[in-house]
């Protein structure tokens, strides 16, 4: 690997510059992927064809220049084998169906989803320069995709599912934490060389229920760990007191937004490698500001390694492809 900086960042090792890489880094804001998105006739054929699919997570690379490539993939991938429908329609998101009953879900196999694997070897297959990112959903937020039926902005079935329906709650975590360790150890196994959980709902979470949902999560990650020694990114969206719940676990790194004092959390947890958290809307800005506002967050950060730049979310589709690329070239540029 001709640019292992993440990889070196992430294990504390010295490094000459910060990593970056964004979330949603291959999307609708780059011309060159909705050329690609025309060839398949929806999204979700589009991410399971692996040519295309490898075709679209390559283009961060040679259009921006990132220190790492995530596959492009979708969260709600895993859920289809278990039992719950799954389409998408442009411009209106997910749309999930089940029949209501956690009994009649089950935990797949890897081997179901096998594309995803296929993806990752093709993308370490036509590039030697950066590590490759897997990914998966968080329980909590799959477990809201499906009760919810697709995005909502109160998660009043989730949270209401979890406290009236204890027990089938408790079921339904159980046969996620075991769906998605088969899912990342099979990724890891096709050579993705780091993992990143994304729990982006954990934020309409409660602090006493996130204290009980920790023990999926923790289970979800040490499950991982036993079977390989890639490295986990936890992902959340939300309060630093979620931060302080999972202080002193055994996490690789953790990825915040905009919210969290991450450069305060830096200087309180030195073993762990931080990754964000710079707010997407910088990017509607003007040119001085991104760069002013990047380098302004970068000359905050109080150690020379364990730092991954990246933004608190993800790219939107109405962003201007060259101020992301101006975002990436004033990390890579600056130095101590």
């Amino acid at each position: 690997m001709k640019n292992p900086l993440l990889l070196q960042s992430i294990k504390g090792e010295p490094i000459k510059r910060f990593p970056v890489w964004l979330m949603r880094q291959a999307g609708r804001y780059m011309p060159q992927y909705r050329e690609l998105r025309n060839k398949a006739p929806d999204f979700l054929t589009f991410c399971k064809d692996v040519k295309l699919a490898t075709e679209v997570s390559l283009l961060p690379l040679h259009l921006l220049g990132v220190d790492a490539i995530i596959i492009f993939s979708d969260i709600l991938i895993p859920l289809e084998p278990m039992g719950v429908k799954v389409s998408f329609k442009d411009g209106e998101g997910p749309s999930l169906e089940w029949d209501g009953e956690v009994k009649n879900l089950r935990v797949p196999s890897f081997r179901e989803v096998s594309f995803v694997g296929e993806i990752i070897e093709e993308v370490k297959r036509l590039q030697k320069e950066v590590p490759v990112i897997g990914f998966c959903g968080g329980p909590f937020t799959l477990a809201s995709y499906i009760i919810e039926g697709g995005s909502s902005s109160t998660l009043k079935k989730t949270k209401t599912f979890m406290w009236n329906r204890k027990d089938e709650w408790e079921h339904l975590m159980n046969l996620l934490v075991e769906t998605l360790t088969h899912y990342l150890v099979g990724q890891a196994k096709a050579g993705a060389d780091v993992l990143q959980i994304f729990d982006t709902w954990i934020s309409y979470l409660p602090f006493e229920d996130f204290e009980n949902y920790k023990r999926w999560l923790l289970r979800l990650v040490m499950q991982v760990k036993e079977k390989t020694q890639v490295p986990i990114i936890y992902f959340f969206r939300g309060s630093s007191s979620f931060l302080e719940a999972l202080e002193g676990e055994k996490l690789d790194a953790v990825s915040v937004d905009w919210t969290v004092d991450m450069i305060g959390w830096m200087k309180r947890a030195p073993h762990l490698t931080f990754q964000g958290n710079m707010d997407p809307s910088l990017l509607y800005c003007e040119e001085d500001v991104i760069i002013e506002k990047t380098r302004g967050l970068l000359q905050k950060v109080p150690r020379s390694t364990r730092y991954i730049f990246n933004l608190g979310h993800g790219l939107s589709p109405d962003m201007d492809l060259n101020k992301v690329k101006l975002l990436v070239n004033t990390v890579k540029s600056f130095s101590w």
